[in-house]
């Protein structure tokens, strides 16, 4: 499947989960999806750093959260609240448990594919929350462990220009909401929950 913009190799990616979520806010996200291009530029990321109490890492290594302990880089899809998918990244040294959410997404190629996956969604929503971009991509369980520095299925690209970004406390979790590392594109109106 062809690339628009340079592939993001493992060098590219800093090895620290905050700088990490920081960094993939304006890169790109990939799914070769029944021959075809889903794509959007990430605009949210939410970090979970090593220990953090509320991360999928925190129990230690499971066969279930192995991909976190992977290479930075390496895809977890985990289902949640027994409803939807989400994606994380592995962010750390192979060993060290970390992750990074993907949030949200400003939905870039394979429109109509996409609302076909969440009809009567309006485009702004089609990917805004980590369930919807899990559920718009077609990301499925079978994609867990996959290597995004390496795999012809999903993968990153680098973005055009940085953008301006936000930081933001947590949303969604139980405790350990007060820390500020959620980060978003500055002004997109496809962010899950504005700031």
């Amino acid at each position: 499947m062809p690339r628009r913009n340079p592939r993001l190799a493992r060098r590219a990616l800093p090895i620290d989960t905050v700088a990490l979520a920081r960094f993939l806010v304006g890169q790109v996200l990939v799914h070769a999806f029944r021959g075809q291009r889903l794509a959007g530029r990430i605009v949210e990321t939410e970090a979970y750093p090593p220990g953090d109490p509320t991360g999928y890492a925190r129990p230690g290594l499971t066969t279930s959260n192995a991909p976190l302990f992977g290479p930075r880089g390496t895809g977890y899809v985990r289902m949640v609240y027994g409803t939807c998918l989400t994606l994380n990244l592995a962010a750390e040294e192979p060993g060290v448990g970390a992750a990074v959410l993907i949030r949200a997404l400003e939905p870039i190629e394979g429109l109509e594919t996409m609302q076909r996956l969440r009809p009567a969604v309006r485009r702004v929503d089609l990917t805004r929350g980590p369930g919807r971009v899990c559920a718009a991509l077609g990301i499925g369980r079978e994609l867990s462990g996959t290597d995004l520095c390496t795999s012809d299925r999903l993968w990153l690209e680098r973005g055009g220009v940085s953008p301006s970004i936000r930081v933001s406390t947590r949303i969604g979790l139980s405790r350990d909401q007060h820390r500020r590392l959620r980060f978003l594109e500055r002004g997109s109106a496809f962010v899950s929950v504005p700031p």
